[in-house]
């Protein structure tokens, strides 16, 4: 019975323990993709900069706030490469302070590769990594941290192309500035005056 009050005990330590470092999180909380709170400090180009809540149990959550230091997570947006859009669009949404959960799918060095969820109402939430697809604001990436092979990394890769798809479909954001670009280097290839301007330089270099 001592033993396994000792084994409770070091869990809830563990689940009411504040990351301040990738580093810090265990690996097995990565391997079994862990959701945590935290609230968002800063939108950057590399992603989101966020302070880890951990689970708050009264007489635990006193205990450690004497040692307990501090420091900001940087967290990715898994499967995404954000275009400058994307980022403005995070900067503009996202409210400082706000809480928000990210499920860790992998690290790399310092920075923890997540599903990034906003709530929106009493019971829904958003997935930030599908709504910047679908909002045509970046493109699908490799998802790093999961195993291609896994059945997780195919079922989350085929929402994200999913998303993208739909942004591709109806020409929104980077979609619709290349679609914009192709009409526009088309009237160009077209114009009659453009035309006559590559006979006059055929015609020179024949003669040439």
């Amino acid at each position: 019975m001592a033993v396994a009050g000792v084994l409770v005990l070091a869990r809830s330590l563990r689940l009411t323990t504040k990351f301040t470092s990738a580093l810090d999180i265990p690996a097995e909380f990565i391997g079994k993709n862990v959701k945590l709170r935290g609230k968002l400090h800063h939108v950057t180009e590399k992603g989101l900069e966020v302070e880890h809540i951990p689970i708050s149990i009264p007489f635990i959550t006193l205990l450690q706030r004497k040692w307990q230091s501090t420091g900001l997570l940087s967290v990715r947006l898994a499967g995404v490469e954000l275009a400058p859009s994307g980022m403005a669009w995070l900067q503009r949404e996202l409210k400082p302070k706000q809480m928000i959960w990210f499920q860790l799918l992998g690290r790399e060095d310092l920075v923890l590769e997540c599903l990034v969820l906003i709530n929106k109402g009493r019971f829904l939430s958003l997935c930030l990594n599908e709504e910047i697809l679908r909002q045509g604001l970046g493109r699908t990436a490799r998802i790093e941290g999961l195993h291609h092979d896994s059945p997780l990394y195919w079922k989350l890769h085929k929402r994200l192309l999913q998303a993208e798809l739909k942004a591709l479909k109806k020409n929104k954001g980077i979609w619709k500035e290349e679609s914009n670009s192709e009409k526009i280097r088309d009237r160009i290839s077209n114009n009659k005056l453009v035309q006559t301007l590559k006979q006059i330089v055929t015609w020179l270099r024949g003669s040439v």
